[in-house]
């Protein structure tokens, strides 16, 4: 009896599919969330690194394109070395990345005009080599587009991030399409976590895994990364506050003092 037909028809599935997609078949690192309801979903428990993956946001409005960035900028905050952000508008609030734990002293940013522009860079940017994570802001994505990008994030180990942004809502459309990335995520924002005082709480999310490969999809509401980029799940952490990256980090401080103390 032949080896493929004494295994699971969804295992040779999965091996007949990756050999063609182009992948090998070593176990590459992951980056995990830190929840085992999330990390289970994700083959090999975590985000896969020298990989590319999607972001968007949950609507084409402001907010949620700054909950998608912030969660990007979470993952990409707990990678390490230096962090390519190519930009096509400029709208990125530094202080917002180092709340989720994405200091601007790792962060080179780059501004391209147009979707040729950014995935030139985005693709230069995962080779390289030297870069934990790339995160591109582009509104279109092919497949034959993604599929340079996967092959380029595997050649180096660099994690890639396309953070999908669209100007007109019919954009949106696109997210749609297939593509060569190992995981894509949408962002929604919720009403914020309930204080015991007044005051405004921990930002929420709903959290969507709407592709994985040799995964499932997934719902989750989590609550919005802290100072170190780390993910709380939803209603297991009562009360629980999100320290800003200047004030959870001890160096940050060190250097406000020192910076306080010259002045």
């Amino acid at each position: 009896m032949p080896a493929s037909e004494s295994r699971p028809a969804l295992e040779v599935l999965r091996e007949q599919i990756s050999r063609l997609e182009g992948r090998s078949g070593r176990r590459r690192a992951v980056l995990p969330f830190g929840l085992d309801e999330i990390d289970s979903r994700l083959p090999g428990g975590g985000l896969m690194l020298g990989a590319l993956h999607e972001v968007a946001g949950g609507g084409c409005d402001a907010l949620h394109a700054a909950a998608a960035g912030q969660f990007a900028a979470g993952i990409a905050g707990r990678t390490r070395g230096k962090v390519l952000w190519i930009v096509s508008r400029q709208d990125v609030f530094a202080p917002a990345l180092m709340q989720v734990g994405l200091s601007g002293r790792r962060v080179i940013y780059v501004e391209a005009r147009s979707d040729v522009d950014v995935l030139a860079c985005f693709e230069e940017g995962l080779r390289h080599g030297g870069l934990g994570a790339v995160v591109a802001e582009v509104a279109r994505l092919s497949m034959t587009a993604s599929r340079r990008l996967q092959l380029a994030a595997e050649t180096s180990g660099a994690l890639g991030i396309a953070l999908r942004r669209w100007r007109r809502p019919t954009g949106a459309a696109d997210f749609g399409q297939s593509t060569a990335s190992v995981t894509r995520w949408r962002v929604s924002v919720l009403p914020s976590v309930v204080l015991p005082v007044p005051g405004v709480g921990r930002p929420r999310w709903r959290l969507e895994l709407i592709r994985a490969r040799a995964g499932d999809e997934a719902i989750f509401e989590v609550e919005a990364c802290d100072g170190q980029g780390r993910l709380a799940q939803s209603g297991l952490v009562e009360n629980r506050l999100a320290l800003p990256a200047v004030l959870a980090d001890g160096s940050d401080q060190e250097a406000v003092g020192r910076r306080r103390a010259r002045a």
